[in-house]
């Protein structure tokens, strides 16, 4: 006879107890279910990212996308047959013979699957505090993200950083802003890969193709890392579209790698700020002049605007930009609509 365990659930985030339930079911079970549901008034987390955490991390678990369950919990038997007939009914005749739970559901759940009751690290009455092995729930990691960290797998915690990137042509303060939006929000930050590869690799104040793509590469591989180590946010000093503009702008194209990594930038980053080139232009020997950055940041713009990339330009001095950027973060939620953004003391910022 197949054994087949079932755990279920909001993932809302994924942790090591959840790791635990599901780790127990694979090493007990034949096959192993698990069933995901949407809970829109708990999480901005969309039910398809929390699937792909369990898919990747568990390629061999069956995953159960549950879109329209029923949201109501407690223990009343209202409650109860709502969540037991919803189960049966994703399950589609599926049997089980072994119902993986660290909650008080087990028992009357595993009873309408005709189940095992399969306990993992819970006791009647228990509280989160009192389990042993994996002393947390998602209720705690929601208010406390980073203190709860240690909780998380790399891959599930980096989905729930906000990173933010700041664009604009050269000296137009991106770096400064960055660095002190960290160090006042105790977290850390990107800084530009392509000027510290610059500096070493260029050669009459050029690079190769080549080489440009190697820096959206290895600024991609630095900033996936410095991910896993943010507090909520992540501030990034440009990203692979600026390093596409500067391919265009020596060679008047871009290798295939380098357009890809460029057009995956839409998707990647929750909120871009394009830093104006209202501040003192800093004429170093590495930049190309006043004129030029008019230029290149007109170009910036043009390319946001044709990618449907929404943005928020940045202007003034440093102590106004970091209250500009302060007032969005305080309104936004990361997989949330940037329209609760759009509108601050009653005024639009002009590109969105």
């Amino acid at each position: 006879m197949i054994t087949r365990g079932l755990t279920l659930g909001k993932f809302a985030p994924l942790h090591k107890g959840h790791q635990l339930l599901i780790e127990t079911a694979l090493a007990e079970m034949d096959e192993v279910i698990v069933m995901i549901y949407d809970c829109s008034e708990v999480t901005t987390t969309p039910l398809p990212i929390r699937a792909n955490w369990i898919r990747q991390l568990y390629p061999m678990v069956q995953v159960i996308e549950a879109w329209n369950g029923p949201t109501e919990i407690g223990d009343t038997p209202a409650i109860k047959q709502a969540h037991e007939a919803y189960i049966l009914q994703q399950l589609q005749g599926i049997s089980i013979t072994h119902f993986y739970c660290r909650e008080f559901y087990g028992e009357h759940v595993s009873q309408a699957l005709s189940a095992q009751n399969r306990l993992v690290d819970w006791t009647p009455n228990s509280t989160w505090q009192e389990r042993c092995a994996v002393p947390i729930s998602a209720t705690q990691i929601r208010r406390h993200l980073y203190q709860h960290r240690q909780y998380l797998d790399p891959l599930v915690y980096r989905d729930l950083i906000i990173n933010v990137v700041f664009l604009g042509a050269p000296s137009t303060g991106k770096t400064t802003l960055a660095a002190a939006l960290a160090e006042a929000l105790q977290t850390v930050w990107m800084p530009e890969y392509g000027r510290e590869y610059w500096e070493t690799h260029q050669v009459d104040r050029r690079l190769t193709l080549g080489q440009l793509e190697a820096i959206a590469i290895g600024h991609l591989e630095r900033e996936e890392d410095l991910l896993s180590r943010a507090n909520r946010y992540l501030f990034t000093d440009t990203n692979a579209l600026t390093t596409w503009h500067f391919a265009r702008d020596y060679h008047g194209t871009a290798t295939p790698r380098l357009q890809h990594l460029a057009d995956r930038c839409a998707a990647r980053y929750d909120l871009v700020f394009l830093c104006d080139t209202d501040i003192p232009y800093a004429d170093t020997w590495d930049r190309s002049g006043a004129a030029h950055r008019e230029v290149f940041q007109k170009q910036m713009v043009s390319d946001l605007r044709i990618r449907k990339i929404p943005f928020f330009p940045v202007q003034g001095d440093l102590k106004t930009r970091i209250g500009y950027v302060k007032q969005i973060l305080q309104r936004f939620q990361k997989y949330q609509t940037l329209a609760a953004c759009w509108r601050l003391d009653d005024d639009e910022p002009t590109e969105h």
